[in-house]
């Protein structure tokens, strides 16, 4: 009669091979779902900054002026299209944006990696997607009216606007420009904007409220934009309310 003992190495054989197969699944199943998971993570989504944003405009310019270093080229930006964001290493904003090349609006599509515990910030890519729409009005948000209205007239407009604060901004620069102080005018507040649509122009009639040095000021100015998306101060006053 055999040694029933000469079984137990058999069983071993048998359950080692068992046991590893099980593990190596339930290793399998737990790193498709962490593959899964990351897939997740990485995708593209909606930007979750306000479109309007300043930090997103900034990167949107950003884009522009190192395109510009990278490719010796000439590209102005016009204003932010659209945004949408995606984690990596950080985050990888995936802008569209409006400039001007050549004197046409074109539409743009750039990718811009920060890493803002590091302050680092560079750009991927930056590629022509199309001429932009010029049936559109001149500012970002229409200013309340389009070209071939009746009777255009001033209206309330936003003062976050991005082309308001593009045209206060080019406001203070040739308000500095024409003082002969040394200190410069910084922009404190846009107390109030209004806009009205011309033939070939968009007129802006705003209420600065300007920084120098310890002083601060009020100043009335008129600001139009061209079609082509470029500034003139057309009026200046202060302000003595």
């Amino acid at each position: 009669m055999q040694n029933p003992n000469f079984l137990i190495p058999l069983l071993f054989s048998i359950a080692i091979p068992i046991l590893f197969l099980s593990n190596f699944s339930a290793e399998s199943t737990f790193c498709s779902d962490s593959m899964a998971t990351t897939t997740t993570l990485g995708g593209v989504r909606p930007s979750q900054e306000s479109q309007n944003s300043a930090e997103l405009e900034n990167l949107a310019r950003f884009a522009v002026d190192e395109h510009n270093k990278k490719g010796n080229a000439m590209v102005e930006f016009v204003r932010l299209v659209k945004a949408s964001e995606q984690v990596v290493a950080g985050t990888l904003h995936h802008l569209t944006l409006e400039a001007m090349d050549a004197g046409k609006k074109k539409l743009y599509e750039a990718k811009v990696w920060v890493k803002p515990w590091m302050d680092f910030k560079e750009l991927q890519e930056f590629k022509h997607a199309g001429d932009a729409d010029d049936s559109r009005s001149f500012t970002a948000s229409d200013l309340g009216a389009n070209k071939g209205v009746p009777e255009p007239m001033l209206q309330a407009v936003a003062t976050d606007d991005p082309v308001v604060r593009d045209a206060a901004d080019h406001a203070v620069k040739s308000i500095q420009q024409r003082s002969n102080s040394m200190l410069p005018y910084e922009l404190k507040e846009i107390v109030h904007a209004n806009a009205e649509v011309l033939e070939d122009s968009a007129k802006l009639n705003m209420l600065l409220k300007l920084k120098r040095g310890d002083k601060e000021e009020k100043f009335k100015v008129e600001v139009h934009q061209k079609r082509e998306g470029t500034y003139h101060l057309n009026h200046m006053e202060h302000d003595h309310s």
